[in-house]
C-alpha cells in the first residue's frame, strides 16, 4: 500500500502540473475558440527566457543575489510573454477575424515554429538551469502506518501546491472579476460582446498574455525539474490529451482532465508497463485521449454542440 500511494502521489503531482498547461489551452479557446498549438513552444520560451535573464541580470547590473536575480528575471519574462501576447493579437489574430477553424490552427502552428526559432536565436540552444530554491530531498510521510512510510520529493510536492495555487487563482479571477465576466462574454458570443462594448483586441491580449503566465510558471517549475531544453516543449504537449478529455472549454475539466492524465499514466507504467515493455508513460496520455474521441469528443466537462438542419 505504501508503494501504490507514492505512485499515487507522484501521478497526481504530475498532473497539476499538466492542468497548468492545460489552462493555457482553455483559456485561449475559450475566449477566441482558437486551439493553440503555440502553447508549448510558449512554455519553453518563458522558460528560456527566465533562465538566461537569472543569468544575464547579475552580470548586467553587478549584484550576486540569487533571489533577486530570479524575481528581476520573472518579472522580465512575464512582460515579455505580454510583449508576445500583444504581437499575436496585433499581428496575427487581429487579421484573422471571423475566418475558417483550420486557419486559425494553421496561424498558432506558425506561431509555434517561429517561438521556437526566436527562443533559440535570442537565448541559445544549449541545456539552461533554472534555480528557484526549491529543495530536491526527499521526505518521508506515514512511517508509523506502512512500513518504510511513502516517500515523496519535496520540489514535486512545492511544485504541485504553486500549481494548484495557480490554477484556483485563474479560477477565481475568471468567476469573481469583472474582466474575467469579460472573458466569459466573449467565450459566448463574440458580436454579442462586442455589441455591449467589451473590446474583443483587449481581451484577446489578456486572455493571451494570462496563457504567458501560466506558461511562464509551468516553465518555471518544469525547467527546474527537468532543466531548460528544447525537448521541454514535448512535455508541454502532454497538456493536449489532458484537454481532450476534460473538454476545451471547461476550467475545471483541465484539472481534472490533469490529475486523471497524471495518475493514469504513473501507475500504468509501474503495474502494467513490466509485462508490456515499459514505455506506457509515453502513450498512455494520446492512446486514452483517442478513446474519449472516438466516444465522447466533447470530453468529461465539455459543452455538447447540437447543430439543427
Amino acid at each position: 500500500m505504501g508503494f501504490f500511494l507514492e505512485t499515487l502521489f507522484g501521478g497526481l503531482m504530475a498532473g497539476m502540473l499538466y492542468s497548468l498547461i492545460a489552462l493555457g489551452f482553455v483559456l485561449i479557446f475559450k475566449a477566441s475558440g482558437v486551439f493553440n498549438f503555440a502553447q508549448g513552444a510558449m512554455v519553453l520560451f518563458a522558460a528560456l527566457a527566465m533562465a538566461r535573464f537569472s543569468e544575464w541580470f547579475p552580470k548586467w547590473l553587478g549584484f550576486d543575489n540569487p533571489v533577486l536575480a530570479n524575481l528581476l528575471a520573472f518579472a522580465a519574462a512575464m512582460a515579455l510573454m505580454v510583449a508576445v501576447a500583444w504581437a499575436i493579437e496585433r499581428f496575427v489574430l487581429g487579421k484573422l477575424v471571423n475566418q475558417e477553424g483550420i486557419t486559425l490552427l494553421m496561424a498558432t502552428l506558425g506561431i509555434s515554429y517561429f517561438m521556437d526559432g526566436f527562443g533559440q536565436t535570442l537565448f541559445g540552444s544549449d541545456i539552461y538551469k533554472i534555480d528557484i530554491g526549491m529543495p530536491k530531498d526527499p521526505i518521508f510521510l506515514f512511517e508509523g502506518t506502512f512500513e518504510g512510510g511513502v516517500l515523496l520529493n519535496k520540489e514535486d510536492l512545492y511544485a504541485a501546491l504553486i500549481a494548484a495555487a495557480l490554477v484556483a487563482g485563474l479560477s477565481l479571477f475568471f468567476q469573481k472579476t469583472a474582466t474575467g465576466r469579460a472573458l466569459r462574454a466573449v467565450a459566448d458570443d463574440h458580436q454579442a460582446a462586442q455589441s455591449i462594448g467589451i473590446p474583443l483586441s483587449r481581451i484577446w491580449v489578456i486572455v493571451w498574455s494570462v496563457a504567458g503566465f501560466a506558461a511562464l510558471v509551468a516553465g518555471v517549475i518544469w525547467g527546474s525539474k527537468l532543466g531548460v531544453q528544447f525537448s521541454l516543449q514535448q512535455v508541454a504537449l502532454k497538456a493536449l490529451p489532458v484537454v481532450i478529455l476534460g473538454g476545451l472549454t471547461s476550467v475545471p475539466g483541465a484539472i481534472i482532465g490533469g490529475l486523471i492524465i497524471g495518475v493514469g499514466e504513473k501507475l500504468s507504467e509501474v503495474y502494467i508497463g513490466p509485462s508490456l515493455g515499459g514505455g506506457i508513460e509515453i502513450w498512455f496520455a494520446y492512446v486514452l485521449a483517442l478513446v474519449f474521441l472516438l466516444f465522447r469528443p466533447q470530453g468529461l466537462f465539455g459543452e455538447k454542440i447540437i447543430d439543427r438542419v
